[in-house]
């Protein structure tokens, strides 16, 4: 398999690359946002690590615009940033999880092969429940008919609540399919997100609403 690394540090970027190539991996290493917008557009990536604080383009950026393009490809990013705020504008930005320096090594590969894992276990291309539509080719939601604008974090979970529609999914099911746990993300994002979501598809023409199962979790349940 072969990750895409993008790292300016020179001796952290060195150090990604030995201990993800000693896994078996392929790593292609670019210190820059342009350079790794080349290389994702021409070649096959199995995922990315971006670090965040890259000079002229932040991981971000780059990461939404790959989502933008098209890209599916999972997306770690790498920041000393660690606020909710950060981490909500992170994964906001299309990326997948979000880990903090310094980390310890061994914790970066199992975000990895989490990432590997959920990308290789599938889901099926469109999933219908009522008058909601997911289309996981291209992330794409729609309500009635109505296209609903959704980032990745959001479809994940709007797609992980409609793969159990009518069934309840406990908060830590929701952390770690999601956040890969809660080691480094505040719980309370759980809520954030559903609160988009329900600003997004809980309207009046919408046949589902999510439903807050109180001490458990949520529910994507259709309206009779």
């Amino acid at each position: 398999m072969k990750i895409l690394v993008v790292e300016d540090d020179e001796q952290m970027g060195a150090l990604i690359e030995r201990g993800l190539s000693a896994e078996g991996y392929t790593v292609v290493r670019v210190s820059t946002g342009m350079d790794a917008l080349i290389a994702a557009a021409h070649e096959d990536f199995a995922a990315g690590v971006i670090d965040v604080m890259l000079p002229q383009m932040s991981g971000i950026e780059i990461c939404r615009r790959m989502r933008e393009a098209g890209s599916t490809m999972p997306v770690l990013l790498l920041t000393a940033r660690d606020t909710v705020e950060d981490r909500v504008y992170g994964l906001d930005s299309g990326a997948d999880d979000y880990m903090t320096k310094p980390f310890a090594f061994e914790e970066l590969k199992a975000r990895v092969r989490a990432l590997l894992r959920r990308q290789a276990m599938g889901t099926p291309l469109n999933v219908e429940i009522g008058n909601l539509t997911l289309d996981s080719r291209d992330l794409k939601v729609a309500v009635a008919g109505r296209s609903v604008s959704v980032s990745p974090k959001e479809f994940s979970l709007l797609r992980l609540l409609a793969s159990h529609a009518g069934a309840t999914v406990d908060r830590a099911t929701i952390l770690e399919e999601i956040w890969d746990g809660t080691a480094h993300i505040d719980p309370n994002i759980v809520d954030q997100y559903i609160s988009y979501l329900r600003r997004k598809i809980d309207t009046d023409a919408s046949s589902v609403r999510i439903v807050t199962v109180r001490g458990t979790g949520y529910s994507l349940e259709l309206i009779e």
